[in-house]
């Protein structure tokens, strides 16, 4: 569909935009010096209405654009988005973000489909005009919003036709019409059929609701009749019926010649609604959300955390996790059985701007019994997703959605992806957890929270109670071997401070059930369990240490966490 010599339309709307802008000022201008040679000493209280009207003419260029140029592929929700949003500047943001999330390949300079886009617009109106513009016809909406069919049977001239056997058989005379096939549209279905008529003979073709509209003999007694009326077990006037809405098109009558289920006329209508709305964004919503300057309040809470784990010196798994409260989440009773549920958008952005990576998913609660309810709420739900990074600065939109309750939360998160030196000892994040699960040695293991031979669930708040414990987590790489033994010789401290002070302070033996070192090759995972009880149960905010030396190379390394305990309310 691309031509050599083509100008994109929205270049030449830009063109047009500045000429016009130019010929405003002009006029400004003159009108401006022509009142200042009447009155010399204006009132400075005045209102100046040139100001109001280039204020209005500058936002004319945002409504056609989004009435003119996107009506047909923008959502209802990048619709109210849009105009509830109050600079230019913001304005221009949502535009660039609008196109930035229907490219196929952002991580190139070209935005294939809106260049596609704006070359429909063209042909459209090349092709499709007739009094109006072709972006206004029928046949430009649908060639505007999904593209070239796959396959066309034009008639331009009307005349004699054949009637296929599911349209009833028998010859007529019909109007100017085209048929479009699409093989799949994506939010409509497989195998669409679209009728275009022009009953006027003007150009303007219109969607047949029914395949009689095309008939210039129908309202002709006797003529072009179906094989059914030749039978005389069908009266024309049956089909007249059902060209002016009543009845029903796909009779047993007609069915008795090889009727289509898709003709019917309940799964016309069915089409024609789907083809008028946008093509399906996965949670719009969320993604208009995200891209919004902070202007909404973030109604429903959640946590959001970054924990780093090498695999070499240029990838690093970045592991994400998020909470949820129960009690900041509706449940629904379905069945007897509370359940909540919460749609999740994220996208990750590079330091330049350029998008890394983006993930979308559903976070579904536990379920819970009417009588389980009450502890259910008082619990949290976690969601992870783990993406491979070279180091650098990023920073996480994520925007979350409660699907019962319609309220939404929007975070956003600032990391650093940490570059590994290659035979220096080093560590990955301190993971503090509510628990750690050994999953065994000899099976491979996938899914959420799964980190080499342990599920890990990341305590993101960090927020304990007395009685609870507080499990690290932490994996040490390049640490020497001693050649006695062939393994590496670790020392390692835990070490938890209040207010700058040290309260405890835990050496690690390898005998204790609470804690131990897992020799995995070169890496080691370093697992313990502190109760939170005595000088550690005191309400307040905590540093914990684990300061791991390698007793071969004499180096360390300190990683640390903070975490808060909390009572319990009564």
């Amino acid at each position: 569909m691309k031509r050599k010599g083509f100008v994109r339309y929205g270049y030449m709307l830009s063109v047009a935009m500045l000429l016009g802008v130019g010929v405003l000022a002009s006029t400004l201008a003159m009108a401006k010096g022509g009142r200042q040679d009447q009155d010399q000493t204006p009132n400075k209280h005045q209102k100046d209405p040139n100001k109001s009207k280039k204020k209005e003419e500058l936002k004319s260029v945002y409504k056609k654009w989004v009435e003119e140029e996107v009506p047909y592929i923008i959502t209802d929700e990048e619709r109210r988005a849009f105009k509830s949003l109050k600079t230019d500047e913001e304005r221009d943001a949502f535009i660039e973000e609008f196109w930035r999330r229907r490219d196929p390949d952002p991580d190139t300079p070209e935005n294939e489909y809106k260049d596609e886009y704006y070359e429909r617009i063209q042909y459209a109106n090349e092709h499709f005009a007739s009094g109006i513009p072709g972006w206004k016809t029928d046949r430009g909406r649908i060639y505007i919003t999904f593209g070239k069919p796959d396959e066309i049977e034009s008639h331009p001239a009307g005349g004699p036709y054949d009637r296929p056997s599911y349209e009833g058989g028998g010859q007529t005379e019909t109007y100017p019409f085209e048929d479009w096939w699409y093989r799949y549209i994506e939010g409509v279905g497989s195998d669409i059929e679209i009728e275009f008529v022009d009953p006027t003979g003007s150009g303007e073709y219109h969607i047949a609701q029914n395949p009689e509209e095309k008939d210039a003999l129908l309202y002709v007694p006797g003529a072009g009749q179906t094989l059914a009326e030749q039978m005389g077990v069908a009266q024309q006037s049956d089909r007249v019926m059902a060209a002016q809405g009543f009845g029903m098109d796909n009779s047993p009558i007609n069915s008795m010649f090889g009727g289509r289920a898709k003709d019917s006329p309940f799964e016309r209508l069915s089409q024609w609604a789907l083809l008028q709305k946008a093509p399906p964004v996965k949670f719009a919503d969320l993604q208009v959300k995200a891209d919004l300057p902070e202007v909404a309040a973030d109604v429903l809470p959640f946590s959001v955390r970054t924990d780093f784990l090498r695999i070499s010196s240029d990838s690093v798994v970045t592991s994400i996790t998020m909470q949820f409260d129960h009690s900041d989440l509706a449940f629904k009773n379905i069945g007897g059985i509370y359940n909540g549920s919460v749609n999740l958008y994220a996208r990750i952005m590079g330091l330049a701007g350029k998008k890394a990576y983006q993930f979308e998913d559903i976070v579904q609660t536990a379920r819970f019994t009417e009588a389980q309810l009450p502890v259910g709420q008082s619990q949290r739900s976690l969601y992870n997703k783990t993406v491979v990074l070279p180091p650098g600065r990023y920073k996480i939109d994520v925007v979350c959605k409660d699907i019962n309750s319609g309220k939404t939360g929007i975070a956003h998160h600032s990391f650093l992806v940490p570059r590994y030196q290659e035979k220096q000892l080093a560590t990955s994040t301190l993971i503090p957890a509510a628990a750690i699960q050994s999953l065994g040695v000899n099976t491979i293991h996938a899914g959420q929270f799964v980190l080499g031979n342990y599920k890990v669930e990341p305590y993101v708040s960090a927020t304990y109670k007395p009685g609870q414990n507080l499990a690290l987590y932490l994996q040490v790489y390049d640490a020497e071997m001693d050649q006695a033994t062939l393994r590496p010789a670790l020392k390692v401290e835990y070490i938890i401070s209040k207010d700058g002070k040290e309260i405890k302070h835990i050496l690690e033996d390898g005998k204790s059930q609470a804690g131990f070192i897992d020799l995995k090759g070169q890496q080691l995972t370093v697992v313990r369990s502190i109760p939170i009880k005595d000088e550690l149960a005191q309400p307040g905010s905590y540093t914990v240490s684990v300061k791991v030396t390698d007793l071969v190379a004499q180096k360390s390394v300190s990683p640390e966490a903070e975490y808060t305990v909390i009572l319990p309310q009564k």
